[in-house]
């Protein structure tokens, strides 16, 4: 537990489902005000849900419906969170989505999605919490969720890779930029996690056995362990660390086929 984040308000973007879900779950045991942030109309119940798990765990939240490639969605995301909560102190850049298509076959649209929702709508995300933090003279947290794949390239997921390496640029040239106002930039890159975006292919025991060779530690990791280093890099455990991808992979960027002496 980080007794400092009690009562400090953090934003999750695409918090009804998933990693996001289990940061704001994570951040409600932490006592601190969480604001939910979900697109789809049909995540309402979810994140009604969660509010009340939230504010039994001794937090309080509440849901904020917005596309995070929306500027105006953003700015009024951080609106209302200013509104209920009286401020803000750390920004959690979480919506993303993929999708599988060889890369001669990938449409212009497909690819505008996928980098406008994973590189555009956390650029928003960034921007938006770091000018509400200088405004205020905040020493504001903002964390990007990034992936494996800024590291390892991905066949069939070219513009989602894009995405994440983007992500990885981004941090470090913000963190970089506003280290001298003392806001924290970092990010996060999950490996194999048990969310539902992954909920398929880790039904198939042919695609699980074969994505857990790549995980030397031989396990699908849960959500809740990626909240885990998220609230440590929002504390001020991590006070002195900005600018750094944390990667929680179970060791799937450590070249597991040179394992046991390999290669």
């Amino acid at each position: 537990m980080y007794p400092d984040l009690k009562g400090k308000t953090v934003i999750i973007t695409g918090a009804a489902t998933g990693i996001g879900k289990a940061c704001a779950l994570r951040f409600g045991q932490e006592q601190a005000n969480v604001v939910i942030n979900f697109h789809s109309d049909k995540q309402v119940k979810e994140t009604e849900e969660m509010i009340k798990e939230i504010k039994n765990s001794g937090g309080n939240a509440i849901a904020v419906q917005g596309d995070v490639t929306k500027e105006g969605d953003i700015k009024q995301l951080i609106e209302k969170t200013i509104s209920e909560f009286g401020s803000l102190d750390i920004m959690i850049n979480n919506a993303g989505i993929e999708n599988e298509v060889p890369s001669h076959e990938l449409t212009l649209d497909d690819w505008n999605k996928v980098i406008s929702t994973n590189l555009t709508g956390q650029f928003l995300g960034c921007r938006e919490a770091i000018d509400y933090f200088l405004e205020h003279d905040i020493q504001g947290a903002v964390i990007n969720m990034s992936s494996v794949h800024e590291i390892i390239p991905w066949p069939h997921f070219v513009h989602y890779a894009a995405s994440k390496g983007g992500i990885k640029l981004m941090t470090q040239t913000l963190a970089l930029e506003y280290a001298p106002k003392r806001i924290r930039i970092n990010s996060i890159a999950p490996g194999a996690i048990n969310t539902p975006i992954n909920a398929e292919k880790f039904s198939d025991p042919k695609q699980k056995e074969g994505v857990l060779k790549l995980i030397p530690m031989g396990y699908i990791g849960e959500p809740e362990e990626i909240a885990a280093t998220a609230v440590w890099l929002a504390s001020n455990q991590a006070s002195y660390v900005t600018g750094l991808t944390l990667i929680a992979d179970g060791g799937m960027t450590l070249y597991p086929g040179f394992q046991a002496g390999k290669g």
